[in-house]
């Protein structure tokens, strides 16, 4: 029996996954921030291995077992980055055969069971790629607004907070959002909440405001509405970007995968219908797939195609039924 781990690295926590060749979850492991970029290629891959360790702990194996280890990791957007996480997990790990990809391909691997098509990725930022079935890959985003982002939970909410004061000042029509965004923030007013953010010199909006954009929306707000659309409509030029990147694949059906909070928890109908509206307009045959494994099992599932182990239905049921 052969086996294999996953590992799946973000901004505030590692989960680690071990699994046999038939799909069956052995052990999990969960530890601190596994983004490079955040605290350092060492800190950051020793997270990695506690969280691995955990997880063969649970499963009862030591890590010289493991066939292979795929790393999924969010900020392992270029070769620089690859550079310095390369030589860390050589160093910290004793299994040789590895491998490491931008955490965008374990959606996409989780989304599209022939690993081609598209992963959109809207949570508390942003970031689109694809892969077609020549194996070529291409990344549009996930940097930040300099570089030319402008969707994710952290754009919604500087421009919830920014749009907000233009409207309290007459430079925009009445929103709902100048009662709402100082509300959530503790505030009585939108004077006092201005007053209080420039003497404290905040220069980032709170995270939480991109919910109240969408409770706004669904209040009918013509302002959160159309900032929704608007997110919509650039996560659906990211997408219409990636297809044609990667040769327009010509007349197959693109399998579209949307991750992140704001696309898999908020699912904004206006949102959505933007998006696939851009998206329309340079692949009329595409299909849109939320997923309902994990990221981390995208990184098992890319383990187990590195050995060669063709996945059945059947072991995806049943990464998808582990109860952890």
């Amino acid at each position: 029996m052969r086996y294999l781990a996953g590992v799946d690295g973000g901004g505030s926590k590692t989960f680690a996954v071990v699994a046999d060749e038939q799909g069956q979850v052995l052990g999990e492991g969960l530890s601190g921030c596994g983004n490079h970029q955040i605290v350092g290629a060492r800190e950051a891959v020793a997270n990695m291995r506690e969280s691995l360790q955990k997880a063969l702990q649970q499963a009862g194996l030591e890590e010289s077992q493991l066939s292979f280890i795929q790393f999924g990791l969010a900020g392992a957007d270029r070769p620089f980055d690859l550079n310095r996480l390369y030589p860390e997990v050589e160093r910290q790990f004793e299994v040789r055969h590895t491998d490491i990809v931008c955490d965008t391909m374990e959606g996409l691997r989780v989304g599209s069971p022939s690993h081609t098509g598209v992963v959109l990725v809207c949570g508390s930022n942003t970031n689109a790629a694809g892969r077609n079935a020549a194996g070529q890959t291409v990344q549009i985003g996930g940097f930040n607004n300099l570089f030319g982002d402008r969707a994710g939970g952290y754009h919604l909410a500087f421009q919830a907070f920014s749009r907000a004061i233009r409207s309290w000042e007459g430079r925009e029509p009445y929103s709902l959002l100048v009662e709402k965004v100082p509300a959530s923030l503790g505030f009585a007013s939108m004077e006092a909440m201005i007053e209080s953010c420039l003497d404290d010199e905040i220069t980032e909006a709170p995270l939480q405001l991109s919910l109240v954009v969408h409770e706004a929306a669904r209040e009918g707000d013509w302002l959160s509405r159309e900032l929704l659309m608007d997110m919509g409509k650039e996560l659906g030029l990211a997408a219409a970007a990636v297809i044609r990147k990667l040769g327009g694949f010509k007349d197959q059906s693109v399998p579209v995968v949307l991750t992140g909070s704001i696309l898999q928890s908020g699912r904004s109908p206006l949102l959505l219908e933007a998006l696939k509206k851009e998206v329309a307009e340079v692949h009329a045959s595409c299909t849109f797939v939320i997923p309902k494994l994990a990221p981390v099992f995208g990184s098992v599932l890319m383990a187990m195609d590195h050995l060669g182990i063709a996945v059945t239905d059947k072991m995806t049921k049943r990464m998808m039924n582990y109860g952890g």
